[in-house]
Parts: C-alpha cells; structure tokens; sequence
C-alpha cells in the first residue's frame, strides 16, 4: 500500500506531455537539414531529416531517426547503407522535394549525385555527406533509431548552412 506522501506525489504530478505541446518546444530546438539517402538490394530512396546527430568519434557514428510510416521505410529497412548529405544554405526547395510526397526518380532529378564507397547517393554540392553503414537499429515509438558507422566524409566548406528553426528554413554563414 502506498504512503500519504507517496499518492500525494502521484496525484500531484504533472499531467504527461500531449504530442502536439512536445511538437511546440521541438520547434524551439535549431537543426541541420539532412537529405539521407540510400541504394541497395531495397532499391534507391531518400527523405529529409532533421534527427540526426553525433553519437561517438570513435567509431565515428551518426543516429538518424526514421518514421516507420514513411514511404521510404522498406527501402531503408533493406538495405545497410546510408548517406547523410547536410544540405547547404541554398537547398531548401531540395528539402522541400525529399521531405513531400514526390516520386522518387523525380526527387533524384533535382540534384547532382554521385555514388559514395557504400554505394549510397552522394549529393555532389552538400555542405557535408556522411557515407555510412547501418550497424544497428533500434525501435522507439513510432520511429527506428538507426546507427551509422560513418566509412567516409566530403565537405564543402564554401557554403552556409541551412537550419530548420521556428517551423521554417534559416540561413547560417562561417565567420
């Protein structure tokens, strides 16, 4: 049986958080856009990604979170190579294709691309593209974790960044 002080604590705890308030504060967080990309026995697809992150430096891994309900997740799901290509600050209608509804030859048709060692679409005028293997993926919610080994890096280092804040696109510049 529990405690006064322990139902009183329950009963006086706030309420959890609604999806749309969490929403809300996750727009306050400033991110990188991410088109991430794959090709492979699944097939060649890509979508635009704000969670993304470092994990370690050594082996140097990334995290990208991935709706299971995306179009794009079987794609994802079969194959073990990703590149996450960090879009520069005059990409955002690239992000705006990657990120909607369009067929994917067309999304493909409004960039350059190369193929990185794992065989992953490589934007040739990405800020920065982050060739990787997928060691491991982890289900949470309605999302899987993946973790990417990162093989190999190019970086552009001539243009800004482009950063989604505030539900809309910013522009960042080096000093």
């Amino acid at each position: 049986m529990k405690s006064q002080q322990q139902l009183h604590e329950v009963l006086t705890m706030p309420p959890l958080v609604d999806k749309q308030s969490f929403r809300n504060a996750m727009s306050t967080l400033a991110a990188a856009v991410n088109v991430v990309t794959t090709d492979g026995p699944g097939g060649r697809a890509g979508f635009t990604a704000t969670a993304v992150c470092s994990v370690c430096d050594e082996p140097p891994t990334l995290l990208v979170c991935l709706n299971r309900s995306a179009s794009v997740y079987d794609t994802f799901n079969r194959n073990d190579s990703v590149c996450v290509n960090t879009l520069a600050d005059h990409q955002s209608d690239l992000s705006n294709l990657f990120g909607g509804k369009t067929d994917m030859d067309q999304r493909f048709a409004g960039a350059q691309w190369s193929k990185a060692v794992t065989g992953a679409p490589v934007l040739d005028e990405a800020l920065v593209s982050f060739d990787c293997t997928v060691s491991k993926r982890t289900s949470v919610g309605t999302h899987d974790i993946l973790f990417c080994e990162v093989v190999s890096v190019r970086q552009h280092d001539d243009a800004g960044s482009l950063v989604y804040f505030d539900r809309g696109y910013h522009h960042l510049k080096g000093q």
